[in-house]
């Protein structure tokens, strides 16, 4: 059977006028750029209908809320040679729109027959959904293809591509995997244009006017538009045509083309640092004393130029005082609430804490009944906030809970529970619209096996819960992490022991086909942590080794943990630099102005557990080098947070109820 994902043969796609000797199609074969229609040409005035508006780096047309004029050419302009639109074809369109209220249709384009004012096609966002709605004259209907649960009304930029043939309809958002329809009403094969206009952002009327922005709107006939996109190294802002006043490069003094009314979204906040949290996202802050500009991210101001900071010292902030010794901190910030701090404690008598940072400094705010709590990831799905503890006690059944946070009572309610096997680490990544989270399963109680399976999970957005997706052979496994490098999705496991050694392999996982599959193996020693980060568009990870445990030998403590860095030669990661580490059981990777750093989580020497954990700066050709060391006594994590108070590093002991955070210095 034919899919859309397939390059469509020109000579089965396009309707050919039946009336005509010669094979010319209804309209020529290349892009046609509907965008650029609409707008004024070299000479002619500029529409006051369109604005030109800047949005995370890149441009848009807005339409006037007036719409006095409405923004249209007619069918005839690329129907050149017959009057039918093609029966197989894929739309390209690249937005960015606000959240939309339930029950509320946007279109993006629309065809309309000018006499009777009858919808021929048009491409339609709704909540969640979006829309293609076909007219068939033959039958006397209409009919509506509508893919469901794709969240674009988000106010972050989009690139779909709809392809269309026959029955066969396939919806790739940011060159993520397509989702497939088949529609019981298949596409015209004689969709009649003859006295028809095309609508750009309305349906003719002024209902349903589009309120974001358009970059980008491509009807592409007789093919599959995607494999001319992706993969991409932007997918949100694939481009196949974009009109040339959206480019992002700068227009000149000299450019010749229309000028638009322009405008950026963002404000520029001058005085004593400003509160910084998703509201403010994209909006900038000028430092007057330091002379230097920082953009919000949603979470923290991040120095773009001028006086950057720099590290001095860390100096003692608080001390925190646990239930128990505590395996593992997460840090996160819900909006409207604060900044939060979750607390995975041992004995499951008093349960773990939830911290809530109030007044300067974090205060306890909620007690969660766990059993013997390993780690918690803090994740968000629709708006909504979540937490999930891996609980490690071997008892019957083995459960790990999910919560969720409750906005009016200011606390986290239980949601979900999931079997797990001595769990210790959870991951959450959200991928081409569905939202994952996967367990590290570290051994089975009934016969103490370290060599099964740990389950990713998928996110049901009908019922609301988490269903088993896939999974993967494990050995010992004690931490995921999920990284994305361009188009292409990764998991990495830091697999510990297999019940003899812990001189094993580590395995990196790449997202193909509907699933996760091997993409490289990496010997490891007793692996406990991988931590991914970029610096200067090199990408890079590091792995924390704990031990060297084999049935020949003493047990070694005090051994190299590596950082990998990967190769756009042959595409795998290879080691950059081995670096001494003391039972090393986490990485954090964090930037202070433009300086980067690494910090390790030294544990154990074989004699002591009063280690130091020590920080490390990046210096280009060297690598890291140790620049601070920090006396710890078992440490387990370390977690970097930002407030409008400055920058911090918290570390959790294993072997302690005193927990520890540091204020950064710097100058």
């Amino acid at each position: 059977m034919l899919t859309c994902r397939a390059l469509l043969v020109t000579e089965a796609l396009l309707f050919y006028a039946v009336l005509s000797h010669s094979w010319r199609p209804c309209t020529d074969l290349l892009p046609l750029d509907l965008l650029a229609r609409v707008l004024p040409q070299q000479g002619q005035a500029t529409s006051p209908q369109v604005q030109l508006v800047q949005s995370r780096g890149s441009r848009g047309l807005r339409l006037s809320s007036s719409m006095a004029t409405l923004l249209s050419f007619p069918a005839s302009q690329i129907f050149i040679n017959c009057d039918f639109f093609p029966a197989e074809f894929s739309l390209v369109t690249t937005f960015k729109m606000p959240r939309l209220r339930q029950k509320r249709n946007e279109y993006i384009f629309s065809m309309v027959g000018e006499e009777a004012d009858s919808l021929l096609l048009g491409l339609r966002v709704s909540q969640n959904c979006i829309h293609l709605m076909v007219n068939h004259p033959s039958a006397g209907r209409r009919s509506r293809l509508t893919f469901k649960e794709v969240r674009l009304d988000d106010n972050h930029w989009h690139t779909i591509v709809l392809a269309v043939t026959g029955p066969h309809a396939a919806l790739t958002i940011d060159c993520g995997l397509p989702l497939e329809l088949t529609h019981v009403h298949p596409f015209p094969a004689a969709l009649s244009t003859r006295g028809s206009r095309v609508f750009i952002g309305t349906r003719r009327r002024r209902t349903g006017r589009f309120s974001g922005l358009l970059r980008q709107l491509v009807l592409l006939p007789g093919s599959d538009a995607t494999s001319r996109l992706c993969p991409s190294s932007d997918p949100h802002l694939a481009e196949l045509v974009v009109p040339q006043v959206l480019m992002s490069t700068p227009i000149r003094s000299d450019w010749p083309g229309p000028v638009y009314p322009y405008e950026a979204e963002v404000t520029v906040t001058a005085g004593s640092r400003p509160p910084c949290s998703r509201a403010e996202e994209g909006q900038l802050w000028f430092n007057v004393p330091r002379k230097s500009v920082h953009m919000c991210d949603g979470l923290m101001w991040k120095s773009l130029f001028g006086g950057s900071e720099r590290l001095d010292y860390l100096e003692d902030f608080q001390d925190l005082y646990t239930f128990s010794e505590t395996f593992d901190m997460e840090v996160f910030s819900i909006p409207s609430a604060g900044l939060f701090m979750a607390a995975a404690n041992r004995d499951s008598g008093p349960g773990s804490g939830i911290y809530r940072w109030t007044n300067g400094s974090f205060g306890l705010h909620q007690n969660i009944s766990t059993q013997e709590a390993r780690a918690w990831k803090h994740f968000t799905i629709d708006g909504q906030s979540f937490l999930v503890v891996a609980n490690s006690k071997e008892v019957e059944p083995e459960l790990s809970v999910i919560y969720r946070w409750n906005g009016r009572r200011q606390r986290f309610v239980r949601h979900q529970t999931l079997e797990t096997h001595a769990a210790v680490d959870w991951e959450a990544f959200h991928m081409h619209n569905h939202s994952f989270l996967v367990v590290a399963n570290h051994r089975r109680a009934r016969d103490s096996n370290h060599n099964i399976n740990s389950v990713i999970y998928r996110w049901n957005q009908k019922s609301k819960l988490f269903e088993v997706n896939q999974t993967l052979s494990t050995s010992g496994a004690y931490d995921w992490e999920f990284f994305t490098i361009g188009p292409y999705h990764f998991l990495v496991v830091a697999n510990t022991f297999d019940g003899q050694t812990t001189v094993i392999s580590s395995t990196i996982y790449v997202w193909l086909n509907g699933r996760f599959r091997t993409f490289q193996n990496i010997p490891t020693l007793g692996a406990t942590d991988w931590e991914t980060f970029e610096i200067d568009g090199r990408f890079f990870l590091a792995v924390a080794n704990s031990q060297k445990v084999s049935e020949r030998g003493p047990s070694l403590y005090s051994i190299n943990s590596t950082v990998y860095e990967l190769s756009t030669i042959s595409w795998t990661f290879i080691r950059f630099q081995d670096i001494l580490t003391h039972s090393a059981l986490d990485w954090e990777f964090f930037t202070v102005g433009q300086e980067k750093f690494l910090v390790v989580a030294n544990s154990h020497d074989g004699r002591s557990y009063s280690v130091n954990s020590v920080v490390y700066r990046w210096q280009g050709y060297e690598g890291f080098v140790p620049v601070h060391n920090l006396p710890t006594f078992g440490c387990r994590d370390w977690e970097h947070f930002s407030t409008d108070r400055g920058s911090f590093l918290v570390y959790s002991s294993a072997t302690s109820r005193l927990s520890k955070v540091f204020k950064f210095r710097t100058y």
